[in-house]
């Protein structure tokens, strides 16, 4: 199905909603009844583009990558590559259309570049590519910013999310998932910060909510994207202005605020295709980029 069953209510307090789609990288959509929690209204959360955005003193720098030099920094990122079949997650769980490859990721002139291409491989009609910190970059609280310029048309799917490094309290979604900023090609002006939880699917839960620009898109130029995550609080930004914070969730059988106490890693994509973006269609371009230019992170200052 396509993103019309997934619905966010325009409101300041918690707004109760059936019928809402489970959006993830890791297992397939399902139908669940739940609350969606809204930090602020979305209709309200609009901001001018084109500034960098720096944390106050209260915010220690522990991990950067500026992309500088001419390759991905390996001792930073690896590359997952397929198309997740060998991972019992053929579509990567999602009907997804893509080959990730390393072929598809492109550091220059001070940014990271991961393009979606239409082309054949691994029996796939479409290649892009993943990179993950972990292992390398695992870490329980703090702020990360993403400043980055994202692609557009139906069936692209680019995203700035996080996975638990242990899957301390079970498989999908039981150890969570934390998106930090999630687009749907076809609705440009639009990113989503979403948290999953719950049970292991398909016992599983999401809530967000959306950020919608006032005009352009998010492919027009680079925007920062900031998740502030503290014990049992998450705070969504886009730059710089506060649109969503979350303070309830679970975790099946477990004490709050678990899932999101334990250690968790980045990962950067764009996804081709998917139970939620739904297929490229005929004016939907090839090649299509994300475009990075940083990833920081920090930790609360002593």
């Amino acid at each position: 199905m396509t993103d019309e069953s997934r619905t966010y209510p325009d409101a300041l307090a918690p707004v109760p909603q059936t019928l809402v789609l489970l959006p993830s990288r890791g297992l397939p959509i399902v139908f669940l009844a739940m609350l969606v929690l809204v930090g602020c209204r979305p209709g309200d959360a609009m901001t001018e583009a084109g500034r960098d955005i720096a944390p106050d003193s209260s915010w220690t720098l522990v991990w950067s990558d500026e992309f500088e030099g001419s390759e991905l920094d390996l001792e930073k990122w690896s590359v997952q590559t397929g198309d997740g079949c060998d991972q019992n997650l053929c579509g990567w769980g999602n009907n997804e259309l893509q080959w990730y490859q390393a072929d598809n990721i492109e550091v220059s002139g001070g940014y990271l570049t991961i393009t979606a291409r239409q082309e054949s491989a691994g029996g796939r009609a479409y290649t892009s590519a993943r990179i993950r910190t972990k292992g390398m970059g695992d870490w329980t609280y703090g702020r990360i910013d993403v400043r980055a310029r994202l692609p557009t048309g139906r069936g692209l799917w680019p995203a700035i999310w996080m996975l638990p490094t242990e899957n301390r309290y079970g498989g999908w979604a039981a150890s969570g998932e934390i998106d930090i900023v999630e687009l749907v090609g076809h609705e440009p002006d639009r990113v989503h910060g979403t948290l999953h939880y719950g049970g292991e699917w398909p016992d599983n839960v999401y809530s967000g909510a959306p950020f919608v620009l006032s005009s352009g898109s998010f492919a027009d130029r680079f925007h920062t994207f900031t998740l502030e995550w503290e014990e049992g609080e998450f705070r969504w930004y886009v730059d710089g202005r506060h649109y969503q914070t979350q303070t309830e969730w679970f975790s099946a059988g477990q004490p709050f605020p678990a899932p999101f106490d334990q250690p968790f890693h980045l990962l950067l994509n764009v996804a081709v295709g998917g139970d939620w973006p739904g297929s490229p269609d005929a004016r939907t371009t090839f090649p299509q980029s994300m475009v990075v230019e940083y990833v920081r992170v920090y930790a609360p200052a002593d």
